[in-house]
């Protein structure tokens, strides 16, 4: 039988009189078995002839399944994709049988483990110590930073204009503003201006006037300024903008002066403490934007995270405070206000998973001191939970969180967590 024949009465796959064309699935290379033939099966009739092995064509018709697996040897293999050139039935049933197969074994992403920058660069400082070392207050910014600066490279026009909502929590609801990918990175430009300020480093708002030092009214400010919507270009300022403040920040040795507070309107944060702030947003605003295109994002580095959520329990007292005053809380169940560095009445913040952690979160005073022998509640959040709750995109009523203990405290310390979002 001459080779790319099937069997007789079956029709030939390269008829010279505009037969049929041949329906073969692409070759399969055999992965499974690193190339090396399998053993023969014993009841196979192996015949000896000029295109190897010659099988009718129940033999070949069982093969398919072990063939669309590449578990055939390499001889059984060419028997089989020469029949399927002149078979039909068997062709269809090939394709079939290897779409299953493509169906066990799902394509994996393309996209690098998000920990292998760490990973990198822990083991390169571990050979050769930097001379001027990145404090560990500020590595969360630079590491989330750049983790948004390689999101945006590839992007497009069409990309750098897709929509984007912000999202906050005011009050006792929710609040959004409705921007584009560019606006959010000039909105995070604007905002970490107010470092830059604090640093003595130049403005990214320049001689254009904001109505007070706080997020929303720098970023309202810049975005009335621009003629047009933000573009890819502002891509390359706040990059620029980021190095530069955590190469000022490193060069900020022990011997200098105190760090100075950055104002955000309302309220002040130590400089450590506003860079651990700003490293949060950008994750955020990463993820609002990986969303807008349809891209997975991966959360932070563990111990990045943990700081972040450690920063969030910090200030939850002086929220809670705020809101109290606001009429927004329950009010305190002492009738004065606990001494300042005395235990009071508490909240046990139970973080799983990713950055986990307790906190013991004071509820009574801001000044007072959290103390597991008042505690009257305990809450247990997932950490990225915690995080989207504290960034204003799950409602405090719909957070997943185990609770047990005082319900109104638990409900004032949810509510607290979701105000320290803000635009």
């Amino acid at each position: 039988m001459s080779e790319g024949t099937g069997p007789p009465g079956e029709g030939g796959a390269h008829d010279e009189h505009g037969g049929r064309a041949p329906r073969i699935p692409m070759p399969r290379t055999s992965v499974e078995d690193g190339g090396q033939p399998l053993p023969e099966p014993e009841e196979l009739a192996e015949l000896k002839g000029q295109g190897g092995l010659v099988l009718d064509h129940d033999v070949l018709k069982s093969l398919l399944g072990a063939w669309a697996l590449a578990a055939c040897s390499p001889q059984e293999t060419a028997a089989v994709e020469a029949h399927l050139g002149g078979c039909g039935g068997c062709a269809d049933e090939a394709r079939r049988l290897r779409e299953a197969v493509g169906l066990l074994h799902p394509p994996e992403s393309l996209d690098l483990d998000p920990g292998l920058r760490t990973r990198v660069l822990d083991g390169c400082l571990e050979r050769r110590p930097p001379r001027v070392p990145v404090p560990g207050w500020a590595t969360p910014y630079d590491a989330e930073t750049a983790r948004l600066d390689a999101l945006l490279q590839d992007f497009g026009d069409s990309e750098w204009h897709a929509p984007v909502r912000l999202r906050w929590f005011e009050g006792e609801g929710t609040a959004s503003r409705r921007t584009t990918v560019a606006g959010v990175i000039a909105h995070l430009m604007s905002v970490d201006g107010l470092v830059s300020v604090a640093l003595g480093l130049d403005d990214p708002l320049g001689d254009i006037p904001a109505h007070g030092p706080t997020p929303a009214a720098r970023t309202e400010a810049y975005w009335r300024a621009s003629h047009f919507p933000p573009t890819r270009s502002v891509r390359t300022p706040w990059r620029e903008q980021t190095h530069t403040l955590v190469r000022t920040v490193s060069l900020t040795g022990p011997d200098a002066a105190p760090a100075p507070a950055v104002p955000y309107g309302g309220f002040e944060l130590p400089l450590p403490d506003a860079m651990l702030d700003r490293a949060f947003e950008c994750w955020v605003h990463a993820e609002d934007i990986a969303d807008a295109v349809d891209y997975p994002y991966e959360p932070p580095a563990p111990r990045h995270l943990n700081r972040m959520i450690d920063l969030a329990a910090r200030m939850l007292p002086a929220v809670l405070a705020a809101r109290r005053q606001a009429g927004l809380a329950s009010p305190a169940r002492t009738r004065h206000l606990v001494t300042a560095g005395e235990p009071g009445r508490s909240l046990r913040l139970e973080i799983e998973g990713l950055g986990g952690g307790e906190w013991l979160i004071p509820l009574d005073s801001p000044g007072a001191v959290g103390s597991a022998e008042y505690e009257v509640a305990h809450v247990a959040l997932d950490g990225v939970e915690f995080c989207r709750l504290a960034a204003g995109h799950v409602p405090p009523d719909e957070a997943a969180a185990g609770q047990a203990g005082d319900r109104q405290a638990i409900r004032d310390v949810l509510h607290a967590a979701a105000s320290l979002s803000r635009m």
